[in-house]
């Protein structure tokens, strides 16, 4: 079944439309952007921030206090690296 000349044209006209259809909607998609201003709403609401409270009671409870500090970590003490690295082990 081989495909006819007119049949190419028809598909051809047909994406034409939908071609010019979509230049279309873009097109007005932009100027639709670009010249009509869009309607500002009322101004928002004055922002209200909540003094913040700092409970120091709560750094003087049992369970942290009992809390161990992390030992001092010792320097690394002899030779850093190889002579050749890429080499395995």
């Amino acid at each position: 079944m081989a495909i006819t000349f007119t049949q190419q044209k028809k598909k051809q006209k047909y994406l034409i439309i939908v071609l010019a259809v979509i230049v279309l909607l873009t097109l007005i998609i932009v100027f639709s952007g670009l010249f009509f201003k869009p309607v500002e709403e009322e101004s928002f609401p004055a922002v209200t921030f909540k003094k913040v409270e700092i409970d120091f009671e709560t750094l003087s409870r049992a369970d942290l206090i009992n809390l161990i500090i992390f030992e001092d970590v010792v320097p690394f003490e002899g030779e850093v690296g190889r002579q050749n690295p890429f080499l395995p082990y």
